[in-house]
This record gives C-alpha cells, sequence and structure tokens, in this order.
C-alpha cells in the first residue's frame, strides 16, 4: 500500500490537482513536491510574483508553506491510508538569508514519523512529534529553518 500512496505524492498530475483542489494556495504560489519517499520530503517554491513579499524577497508564508508540505508528505506517506488523522500543533521559524530565488525545502525526519504512528497504532494513545524542514537557495546557503510540530492520533 505505501507504494501507493508514494507514487501519487511523486505524482506531478496527482498533485497538481490536489494541490489545486485541497491547497489552492499552495498551489498559487507555485509550491511543488520534488521528491517523497519515506524518509524525506524534498518540496521547491520558485520566486516569483506569486510567492513574494514587498521587499523582494520570498514571503515568510510561502516559505512556511513549502517547509510544512516538505513535512506533511512525509506523514500522509507514513500513514498510508491507516486509520489516523495529522494536525499541525506548533510551528517555529528562523529567517537566516534573504530569500530571493527558489527555495529547496528538505525533511529528513522520517523515522520519527514511523516511530510516533507505530506508537498510536500499538498503544492507541495519540502522539506529537517534532520535524525539521531546511530552505535551500540554489547555490547550497541555508535560508531559513522551519520546526514544525505534527500531532497523530488514532480515529474515533
Amino acid at each position: 500500500m505505501k507504494k501507493s500512496i508514494l507514487s501519487q505524492l511523486n505524482s506531478p498530475w496527482a498533485m497538481w490537482f490536489f494541490r489545486l483542489t485541497k491547497l489552492p494556495a499552495a498551489w498559487f504560489m507555485g509550491v511543488r513536491i520534488h521528491e517523497v519517499t519515506l524518509k524525506r520530503g524534498v518540496v521547491k517554491i520558485p520566486f516569483g510574483w506569486r510567492s513574494q513579499n514587498p521587499f523582494q524577497s520570498t514571503y515568510f508564508a510561502a516559505q512556511m508553506a513549502a517547509a510544512e508540505m516538505s513535512t506533511g508528505v512525509l506523514v500522509l506517506a507514513n500513514i498510508d491510508g491507516r486509520n489516523i488523522s495529522m494536525l499541525v500543533q506548533h510551528v517555529a521559524a528562523d529567517f537566516l538569508k534573504k530569500a530571493t530565488d527558489t527555495l529547496t525545502f528538505i525533511c529528513e525526519d522520517g523515522d520519527g514519523v514511523q516511530q510516533a504512528i507505530e506508537h498510536t497504532l500499538t498503544t492507541g494513545e495519540g502522539c506529537t512529534f517534532r520535524m525539521n524542514s531546511v530552505g535551500y537557495l540554489p547555490d547550497g546557503q541555508i535560508a531559513c529553518k522551519m520546526q514544525i510540530d505534527w500531532a497523530v492520533k488514532r480515529r474515533k
């Protein structure tokens, strides 16, 4: 089953339609999934008029949307249709460099997601865990670091 959800998450057409219908702001800003495995999520956001602020850089909310998506796709991939709900509980961000080009957000916290989901399935208790997403400029410099706390629990 995990192959099915991963193939959907890695399908440009399926994700274009999903973003258009379920995440229209991300679709409008141009947020795109670049790669998803069970351990790693890579999302890109272009620099352009749809994602920039009046200061000629990528708007912080656009950066947060891309970072959240890089973590959220990992949670989705690991839930893979099981009877578990997910919710963002807390976010924090450090902006280190002005973002004036395409940003690539990478989250490699899939192992922690798997552990949290297995804990929830085994014990029936909800679980909260922190995921980190780092936004890189094309030259490899870090533009921002985001921390997103997700909560998972069994659906009733």
